[in-house]
């Protein structure tokens, strides 16, 4: 799980919906996704179920993926992790980019081996975007042709991404519609596969488009009250501090990843960067943590409660073992009246 996996940048990161349709796309296994906003004690109940239910964790989060970065990002440890294999975990450097859709390649992967060991797999985390990728569609494109690339890099530099935005418009207007015209990176590579292919984005994902049947997805949200939440959050913010999340920060930052480092600049580590810079005292950097990760976890439930298909358990008044009955509970009646493979 340590060792660097190399991905491919070639996906066209552009998502949609999983939506029935009159093609016939192959079904992909039953997975778990257990999600919730952060501090909500989603990693011991998922680590009970997994044991409980013969399954394994796929982690989905969009700072875990990061290697080196283990305290400000809750890494569950050996010990939290019980001997349940976890995944997605310590895949990349933090000079890397690592997208969405990089991860939904991944998982899918990850999610298919799983399912082949006759295990189950739990997707458990709070990345909304990484589970709308994950559930949707991604259409894998051509590889990078020398040079074209950087030549709309360098016309974008010129024009702005006004300019690209405008001609992938003429040529592609479904794509350009679910491309915000200010997204450089997806504008270029929808462009680029235009150009490499001679054929619009939008035609060639109807014929190649990869995907995840619905029903084949079950997703169970944990959720707590929110002044009993946001007291979790500050302890584990506190926590963090006693670990020795300014020893890894300083660490990280010896090592030559700089401050303005994507990763660096994440809610659990910007304000402990500013205090090792001398920029704030140590009173004001974990107080803002704390309020940070405070709104972070708001931002998380607001994205979760627009997804219709889960499925909500309290878990304010409940013990972790209460709560993993219902779960369990709950799973085994989905799949009695769904049938599913993994039965």
């Amino acid at each position: 799980m340590g060792d660097r996996m190399m991905l491919s940048v070639d996906a066209i990161p552009v998502l949609q919906a999983a939506t029935p349709a009159s093609a016939s796309p192959e079904p992909s296994p039953l997975f778990i996704g257990l999600v919730g906003p952060t501090a909500v004690g989603k990693t011991a109940i998922a680590v009970e179920l997994a044991k409980a239910m013969g399954g394994e964790i796929v982690a989905l989060d969009s700072m875990q993926v990061y290697r080196y970065l283990d305290i400000g990002t809750a890494k569950p440890t050996p010990e939290a992790q019980k001997g349940i294999p976890h995944y997605l975990i310590d895949v990349v450097d933090p000079w890397d980019p690592f997208t969405a859709i990089d991860y939904a390649l991944l998982a899918r992967q990850v999610l298919k081996e799983i399912h082949a060991r006759g295990r189950l797999p739990l997707v458990v985390g709070g990345s909304g975007l990484y589970l709308r990728a994950l559930c949707g569609e991604i259409f894998n494109g051509p590889g990078e042709v020398t040079g074209i690339r950087t030549r709309l890099a360098q016309e974008m530099k010129r024009g702005g991404p006004a300019l690209l935005h405008a001609r992938l418009t003429h040529l592609d207007p479904a794509i350009a519609g679910k491309i915000h015209p200010k997204d450089a990176f997806r504008l270029i590579r929808a462009l680029e596969i235009i150009e490499i292919t001679g054929r619009r984005v939008s035609e060639l994902w109807e014929t190649h488009r990869q995907r995840l049947v619905r029903p084949s997805i079950l997703l169970l949200g944990l959720r707590r009250e929110r002044t009993a939440l946001y007291h979790r959050i500050n302890d584990r913010v506190d926590r963090m501090g006693a670990s020795g999340l300014v020893e890894e920060v300083d660490r990280l930052l010896k090592a030559g990843y700089p401050p303005h480092l994507k990763p660096l600049r994440s809610h659990n580590y910007r304000h402990m960067v500013a205090y090792l810079l001398g920029q704030q005292g140590w009173e004001e950097a974990v107080r803002r943590t704390k309020q940070e990760t405070r709104h972070y976890a708001k931002r998380q439930m607001t994205w979760f409660r627009s997804e219709d298909e889960i499925t909500w358990f309290d878990v304010t008044d409940n013990d972790p073992d209460r709560i993993t009955e219902l779960l369990i509970e709950h799973i085994q009646r989905r799949r009695a009246r769904h049938g599913t493979a993994n039965d």
